[in-house]
């Protein structure tokens, strides 16, 4: 699969090569290629720097704190009986097009190279004053790929500020990829001991549903919902939380109580959490994560691992010491800026994992990149006349591997989109 014959080099410092193109490359909708006058820069991330050092791996520690049972009792008591997730696919009444169906302008959105095999775009009115978070689903959940008797997507959504905003995560009916529907759920905090609830207001940019789990981005460190706490609201309206004698969601039927919380334990050192991702090809399961950093930064993004508890009475939840922190099992740095997505993944009979990482364009380039890196180098998905690495989506996310179907799943704006890891691997130059 690697290209061990090409000439590769360790990072010393950082390596640019600028490549000058005369093509610039828009999706139509047969997700086709057409030509443009365009000049990019790629930039080599190179090879990966582990960090093996405590004072290194010490600010990406997580330390958890689970919410009370009696909290989540006191809430069930209030709202009713909780529900599981067919409660919410049973509600679903909005319709993503099918690629046929999405405008040029989504269209665009998508990579050029490797082309999406599966594409729909969300409902706009539905997202209209909302942004594109991460996307996961029952792929990550069971390694069979199903949850109970449904194929589910999740798509996280948000709004606002970080300390005024929303969070809803799109449950989307997957067992007919033809023709997909969808209901949302919006994410809330417990507070008062479960006699009321508060929004989350934070960005998703991360979420991996794992058994019964859905882990998502917080500023320092992730949110933990349990899939079978799905509550019911009784009050239609614009407030969140306790509303007389009933519960109001911003006009949502359900809500996902937080179940628990991880925070980073660096403290200022602490690194703002990006995308993070299922790798079932480690033993244990892991949870992978990236740092956040602008698109055009000259730092350097840090990259990182968590394993996943075995322990039964903790599905879905990472492994922890004696003091409920989580260490980081392994990390890595890149002079990749701007990582929207990360994946890492272990093809069968290798050593050691790859690392996929999606890049959001820079504010000259018109397109994203998708690099893969390890420890001896990196390389590009590459596209056009000029083999040039600006092949990515223009406002592509989180990335999420379903190890039943080799899909990569991830959304570029208002398009949801698959294409399988293997043609990612093919498009590399």
């Amino acid at each position: 699969m690697k290209h061990r014959g090409r000439h590769r080099r360790r990072r010393q410092g950082r390596a640019v090569r600028a490549f000058l193109a005369g093509t610039a490359l828009a999706l139509t909708a047969a997700a086709t290629m057409i030509s443009a006058s365009q000049a990019t820069v790629g930039d080599d991330p190179g090879a990966l720097e582990p960090l093996t050092r405590a004072a290194e791996t010490g600010a990406l520690r997580l330390k958890e704190q689970l919410v009370p049972q009696a909290t989540l009792d006191e809430l069930a008591a209030g709202m009713g009986k909780p529900v599981g997730v067919s409660a919410v696919l049973e509600t679903a009444d909005r319709s993503l097009r099918k690629s046929s169906g999405c405008t040029a302008s989504e269209r665009t959105a998508l990579p050029v190279a490797p082309t999406a095999t599966r594409a729909y775009c969300w409902d706009a009115a539905d997202t209209a004053s909302w942004r594109a978070g991460a996307v996961t689903g029952s792929g990550d959940a069971d390694d069979d790929g199903w949850w109970n008797d449904n194929r589910v997507i999740l798509s996280g959504w948000s709004q606002g500020t970080a300390d005024r905003g929303l969070a809803r995560v799109a449950f989307v009916d997957a067992n007919d990829l033809a023709h997909l529907r969808y209901a949302s759920a919006l994410l809330v905090v417990p507070v008062d001991g479960g006699r009321n609830y508060r929004a989350l207001p934070s960005r998703l940019s991360g979420m991996v549903w794992y058994q019964d789990k859905l882990l998502v981005t917080a500023g320092d460190g992730l949110y933990v919902y349990d899939m079978n706490r799905v509550q019911r609201t009784t009050v239609d309206s614009a407030a969140v939380g306790r509303v007389g004698k009933g519960w109001s969601a911003h006009g949502y039927r359900f809500v996902l109580p937080a179940v628990g919380s991880y925070r980073l334990a660096g403290g200022s050192a602490a690194p703002r959490v990006g995308g993070i991702s299922l790798d079932r090809s480690t033993a244990p399961d892991s949870l992978v994560a990236s740092e956040w950093t602008a698109a055009d930064s000259d730092r350097p993004a840090r990259l990182w691992r968590y394993d996943f508890d075995r322990d039964p009475a903790r599905p879905g939840l990472l492994a922890t010491g004696a003091t409920g922190v989580a260490p980081v099992v392994e990390a890595y740095e890149t002079e990749a800026s701007g990582i929207r997505g990360v994946l890492s993944h272990r093809a069968g009979g290798t050593d050691r994992a790859d690392w996929y990482v999606g890049r959001a364009p820079g504010s000259t380039d018109r397109q994203g990149s998708l690099w893969r890196q390890d420890t001896d180098g990196a390389e590009a998905t590459r596209c056009g006349e000029q083999n040039a690495p600006r092949c990515w989506g223009t406002r592509v996310g989180p990335l999420s591997y379903w190890e039943a179907t080799g899909e990569v799943w991830s959304q570029s704006g208002r398009t949801l989109f698959a294409l399988p890891l293997g043609s990612i691997d093919a498009a590399l130059g």
